[in-house]
């Protein structure tokens, strides 16, 4: 079902992982404002294990997603975990009772939540870590540091960055080997951009550096910051091939270069399956030229 290859992360390193090109991201496994439980957890754990069924083997999390519950799902529904599989989390955030999102990026901090993410979800070595940078607040190189440090020590195999500006990501890898760039990416919402989340990177902005240096990028809100703009471009090129216009901004995110990785996010088993289906559609040279 998943025909668009395969992507390599941290291709120059001794440990490389391979994984197919349409991943999942749990977010929506959540409650209400990504705080709490899924309102229908027999579903999303469905979900989880129809996607590594399926051929999904790149699942991202965080253990601010709920808090701690998409991790929690994703040990009930796929632990033992298979060896194919790759579970890739976010350090640099939290969550407050009223639901809004803050900086958690100290040194301690972040060695406070692998801890945690190595706890929930039942694991010796976290296979790949963001370091989700958060607006305003923390010293970005200190923080690389102890990503870098909590490396060497092999409680992370691979460090990634999430939400960087085109100067921390070249910041970033002089200091050390970085593995995937997750910032927001979608049709629609490629730039840097103000949200109720906060200061968002765009990945348009460091999709030429993350391709020269053979970085996959990882997008974020792919879908939810896209959908709601309704490009009409993307309306003519789903009716054109008969399909929703979310498989077709998946469609795109996946023609658009090869070191793209999208993990669209549902909370709906009917929505997963539509999203798996977007990896068969074979875009244009034609159509890439319109939807540019």
């Amino acid at each position: 079902m998943l025909n668009k290859g395969t992507i390599t992360i941290a291709g120059k390193s001794e440990n490389p992982l391979t994984v197919n090109r349409l991943g999942y991201g749990t977010m929506r496994l959540t409650g209400e404002g990504i705080y709490g439980e899924h309102p229908n957890r027999p579903e999303a754990l469905q979900i989880l294990k129809r996607a590594v069924e399926a051929g999904v083997n790149f699942i991202d999390t965080a253990d601010y997603y709920g808090e701690d519950v998409t991790n929690r799902l994703i040990y009930e529904a796929l632990y033992p975990y298979g060896g194919d599989l790759v579970i890739c989390t976010k350090v640099g955030a939290t969550r407050k009772p009223d639901k809004s999102w803050i900086p958690f990026n100290t040194p301690e901090n972040l060695r406070s939540s692998i801890e945690n993410n190595l706890r929930t979800l039942k694991i010796e070595q976290v296979s790949l870590v963001h370091f989700r940078v958060m607006p305003g607040v923390g010293d970005f190189e200190e923080s690389m540091e102890a990503m870098f440090q909590m490396q060497q020590e092999g409680k992370i195999l691979h460090v990634g960055v999430s939400n960087v500006s085109r100067d921390q990501l070249e910041t970033a890898i002089k200091m050390g080997p970085v593995a995937t760039v997750e910032n927001m990416y979608g049709h629609a919402q490629r730039n840097s951009m103000k949200s109720h989340y906060g200061d968002t990177n765009g990945g348009a902005e460091v999709l030429d550096i993350c391709e020269a240096n053979g970085i996959p990028l990882v997008p974020y809100f792919s879908l939810f910051m896209s959908m709601p703009k309704k490009d009409t471009r993307i309306a003519e090129i789903a009716k054109k091939y008969a399909i929703s216009e979310v498989q077709a901004n998946i469609a795109w995110l996946l023609h658009r270069s090869p070191w793209i990785l999208p993990i669209p996010g549902t909370s709906a088993l009917k929505h997963f399956e539509e999203n798996l289906k977007a990896a068969e559609i074979e875009l244009t040279k034609e159509d890439m030229d319109f939807l540019e």
